[in-house]
């Protein structure tokens, strides 16, 4: 099993930037939105609220982990890969800090769209996904980093967050809000747009009055804001401006 979950792993880990948005996408149109939850909108508010939250929080742990270590979580070639064994900023307080914020965020999208079958599936199978892919990287690094290494899994849990720890771990380091703006704008743009589109997709579903047809006009422009800053920031950074920022650590 361990060398199954090893091979799907690194499979993801190369294809996940294509494969996680067609999973989304997917379950998204195979399965509509809802409008209540056990026939109750109000219920269904406060669930998009807890959504809305769950989704914030898990964009304001990516924010943190990369605002003060970032390391590139890309490898090499698109293959697990790391120069250095890099244990201060989150990665002193998680492991796998980016794959936790990752889960928050589509967790909450999936409790954003609300079938349980959505839900559930989503959540299963993307936990299974990460932890695939935390498998192979686990291996990767083991091997490259020995003893140092196994003393960081002992000491640092592996999706757990070991708070106490954060002070000690970022201690003398600076929060970077522009680099956090440089790496991490199309992951918090991506995901303004799965939960616009899905409140759209609400509120267009039936016969829409004039109350909601307003509502549809402001989930629009602000839609084409979205797009459009992403655009600004993405030009931004080809031209340069970001480079000093991007630095992998």
């Amino acid at each position: 099993m361990k060398n199954l979950m090893l091979t799907i792993g690194t499979f993801f880990f190369k294809y996940r930037n294509q494969a996680f948005p067609l999973i989304i996408v997917a379950l998204f149109i195979a399965v509509p939105p809802t409008t209540t939850v056990l026939g109750s909108a109000a219920l269904e508010q406060w669930m998009d609220i807890v959504a809305l939250l769950i989704v914030l929080a898990g964009l304001l742990l990516r924010a943190t982990v990369i605002g003060y270590a970032y390391i590139k979580r890309g490898g090499l070639n698109k293959r697990v890969y790391a120069k250095d064994l890099v244990t201060e900023g989150m990665f002193g307080v998680c492991r796998n800090p980016l794959y936790v914020g990752n889960m928050l965020v589509y967790s909450g999208l999936f409790l954003f769209h609300g079938d349980p079958v959505v839900v559930i599936v989503g959540c299963l199978l993307f936990g299974f996904i990460y932890q695939c892919i935390i498998y192979a990287e686990e291996e990767f690094l083991a091997d490259k980093f020995g003893d140092a290494y196994s003393a960081y899994c002992r000491d640092v849990p592996r999706w757990g967050l070991k708070l106490s720890a954060f002070s000690a771990s970022t201690e003398g380091m600076a929060f970077n809000t522009k680099r956090v703006i440089a790496k991490d704008y199309s992951t918090m743009s991506s995901t303004l747009i799965a939960l616009l589109a899905t409140e759209f997709y609400r509120v267009s579903a039936d016969s829409i009055s004039d109350q909601e047809l307003s509502y549809a006009i402001v989930l629009v422009v602000v839609f084409v804001a979205v797009v459009a800053l992403t655009g600004l920031v993405s030009s931004l950074k080809k031209l340069g401006v970001f480079d000093e920022l991007t630095a992998a650590h």
